[in-house]
C-alpha cells in the first residue's frame, strides 16, 4: 500500500506504565541493596551471575581473519572522525577592558557505555560508544553487556573500555549509577538498548548525564525515480533488523517507482509482513519541495537523501544524513566514520547524535580587573535592584571605590 504523504501517521508505541513501575522498582532495589541485588537481578532476568571479564589486546582474541580487519578498519574510521571532530572544540581566551575571559575543555572522568547483547551481540556499538570516549580523554571507560561473545570483547579492547563487565538490562544501568564492586558511579551513560534499559537510563539522567533516549531504529529516503529498486528495498528491510518496532519510510514523488519498489518487496514474505505491520511505510508526495517539508517534520534517525531536485544544504533535521544511493545506511551503521547512535522520534529537531562533545565539559573562567570591578557592578546593581535581590545588590555596591559609590 501506497499512503499520501499528508495521510501519513507516525506509529505509535506506547509506553507500559508497568514497565516503568517495574524499572523504577528494581533501581530502587539497587540503590539500596547494591552489589547483592544487581547479581540477584542479573542470574533472574540474564541467567548468570555478572562479572568482570579481563580484556586482552585485539589480536589474542583469534578472530577470523575477515572479521578481524573489518573491525580494525572500522575503529580506525570511527577513530578519524572522532579526532576530527575533537580537533573543532578549542580552549579559547580573550581580554577586554574589564577583565580576561576564556572557555576551558575538560573531559568527562568516568563514562558507562551499554552494549546490547540480547538479539545480536552488537560489535559496531562497543567501537561507537568507547572510541569517542578514549578520544574525549575519559579516564574510567566501563563497557557492560549480557554478551561475552569473543568479538564483542575483542571490539572492547581495541576501542580502549578499562573494564568489561557481564551485566545487561536495567541492572547494568543499576550498576552505573550506584557504583559496583567498590567503584563509584560514572558521570554519563551512553549507548542503546531496549525499552528496559532505556526507561532506566531514562528514570537515572535526574543524577547522571545520559547521552538521549533511543526509540525504535528509522530511515526515511527521499528518492526520485532514478533509483535502483533493490537497493532502497534493501536498506528498507535492513532497518527492520535493528528491532520489531524498527521503521523504514521510503518518500517519492515518482508515484510508478514507488508501485514497482511496493511489488519488489511484496514478492517475499518478509518484504510482505513488514509492510503490513507498518515496518515498510511507501509514501507518495506530490513534488520535491513537499518532500522536503516531510523530512524536514519527521526529522529521521537516519535520512537518505536520493534526490537529484533536493539539495542536502536545504535539510537540517536529521540524525544523519547519507547523500546518494551510495551511501548505504548500513555503512553508517558500522564502519563510515561518523557515530550510529543517533537521536530519534523527532528528536534530531533537539539535538544531534553520540559525538566527542558528549564526553567533554565546556567551562569557563573570567578574571576581571580593577576597572571592571568598577564599571561592570554599577552597570549591574540596577539589574539587582529591579530583581529584588538585595544581597546581589550589595555584593557589587560594596566592591565600588568611594568615588563610584557616591
Amino acid at each position: 500500500m501506497i499512503v499520501n504523504v499528508e495521510d501519513w501517521r507516525r506509529p505509535q508505541f506506547n509506553e507500559s506504565e508497568e514497565l516503568t513501575a517495574n524499572v523504577k522498582e528494581i533501581l530502587a532495589h539497587i540503590e539500596k541493596d547494591g552489589d547483592h541485588a544487581i547479581e540477584d537481578y542479573s542470574r533472574t532476568f540474564d541467567g548468570f551471575a555478572p562479572k568482570i571479564i579481563e580484556l586482552k589486546p585485539f589480536d589474542e582474541y583469534e578472530l577470523e581473519p575477515e572479521l578481524a580487519e573489518s573491525i580494525k578498519l572500522a575503529a580506525r574510521r570511527i577513530e578519524h572522525f572522532a579526532l576530527f571532530q575533537k580537533g573543532l572544540i578549542k580552549e579559547q581566551s580573550y581580554d577586554d577592558d574589564y577583565g580576561s575571559y576564556s572557555q576551558r575543555i575538560n573531559p568527562i572522568e568516568r563514562v558507562g557505555a551499554y552494549i546490547p547483547g540480547g538479539r545480536f551481540p552488537l560489535i559496531s556499538t562497543a567501537l561507537m560508544t568507547l572510541i569517542p570516549a578514549r578520544i574525549a580523554g575519559c579516564s574510567v571507560r566501563i563497557a557492560s553487556s549480557p554478551s561475552d561473545h569473543p568479538a564483542l570483547l575483542a571490539a572492547a579492547s581495541l576501542a580502549g573500555a578499562t573494564q568489561f563487565r557481564l551485566i545487561g538490562g536495567v541492572q547494568a544501568i543499576g550498576a552505573y549509577a550506584h557504583g559496583y564492586l567498590n567503584q563509584d558511579k560514572v558521570d554519563l551513560i551512553v549507548g542503546p538498548g531496549n525499552a528496559w534499559v532505556n526507561e532506566a537510563k531514562n528514570q537515572c539522567q535526574g543524577k547522571i548525564k545520559i547521552d538521549g533516549l533511543a526509540g525504535p531504529s528509522e530511515l526515511l529516503a527521499l528518492c526520485d525515480g532514478d533509483q535502483p529498486i533493490e537497493w532502497l528495498a534493501y536498506d528498507a528491510l535492513a532497518q527492520a533488523e535493528h528491532d520489531p518496532n524498527a521503521c523504514s519510510l521510503i518518500a517519492s514523488d515518482d508515484k510508478a517507482w514507488l508501485e514497482k519498489l511496493h511489488q519488489h518487496l511484496s514478492a517475499s514474505p518478509e518484504g510482505q509482513q513488514l509492510i503490513e505491520k507498518r515496518q515498510v511505510d511507501l509514501i507518495y508526495a506530490k513534488s520535491a519541495p513537499r518532500l522536503q517539508s516531510f523530512a524536514e517534520f519527521y526529522a529521521a534517525e537516519h535520512l537518505m537523501l536520493c534526490h537529484k531536485n533536493i539539495s542536502a544544504d536545504d535539510l537540517t533535521n536529521y540524525g544523519s544524513l547519507f547523500v546518494g544511493a551510495n551511501s548505504a545506511v548500513a555503512l553508517g551503521d558500522y564502519i563510515s566514520g561518523p557515530n550510529h547512535t543517533l537521536p530519534t522520534l523527532g528528536y534530531a529537531r533537539q539535538t544531534g547524535g553520540l559525538n566527542v562533545n558528549t564526553f567533554l565539559r565546556v567551562m569557563t573562567v573570567q578574571e576581571i580587573n580593577d576597572e571592571g570591578r568598577n564599571s561592570l557592578c554599577k552597570a549591574a546593581m540596577p539589574l539587582a535592584e529591579a530583581e529584588g535581590l538585595t544581597n546581589h545588590f550589595e555584593s557589587m555596591k560594596v566592591r565600588l571605590d568611594d568615588e563610584m559609590s557616591d
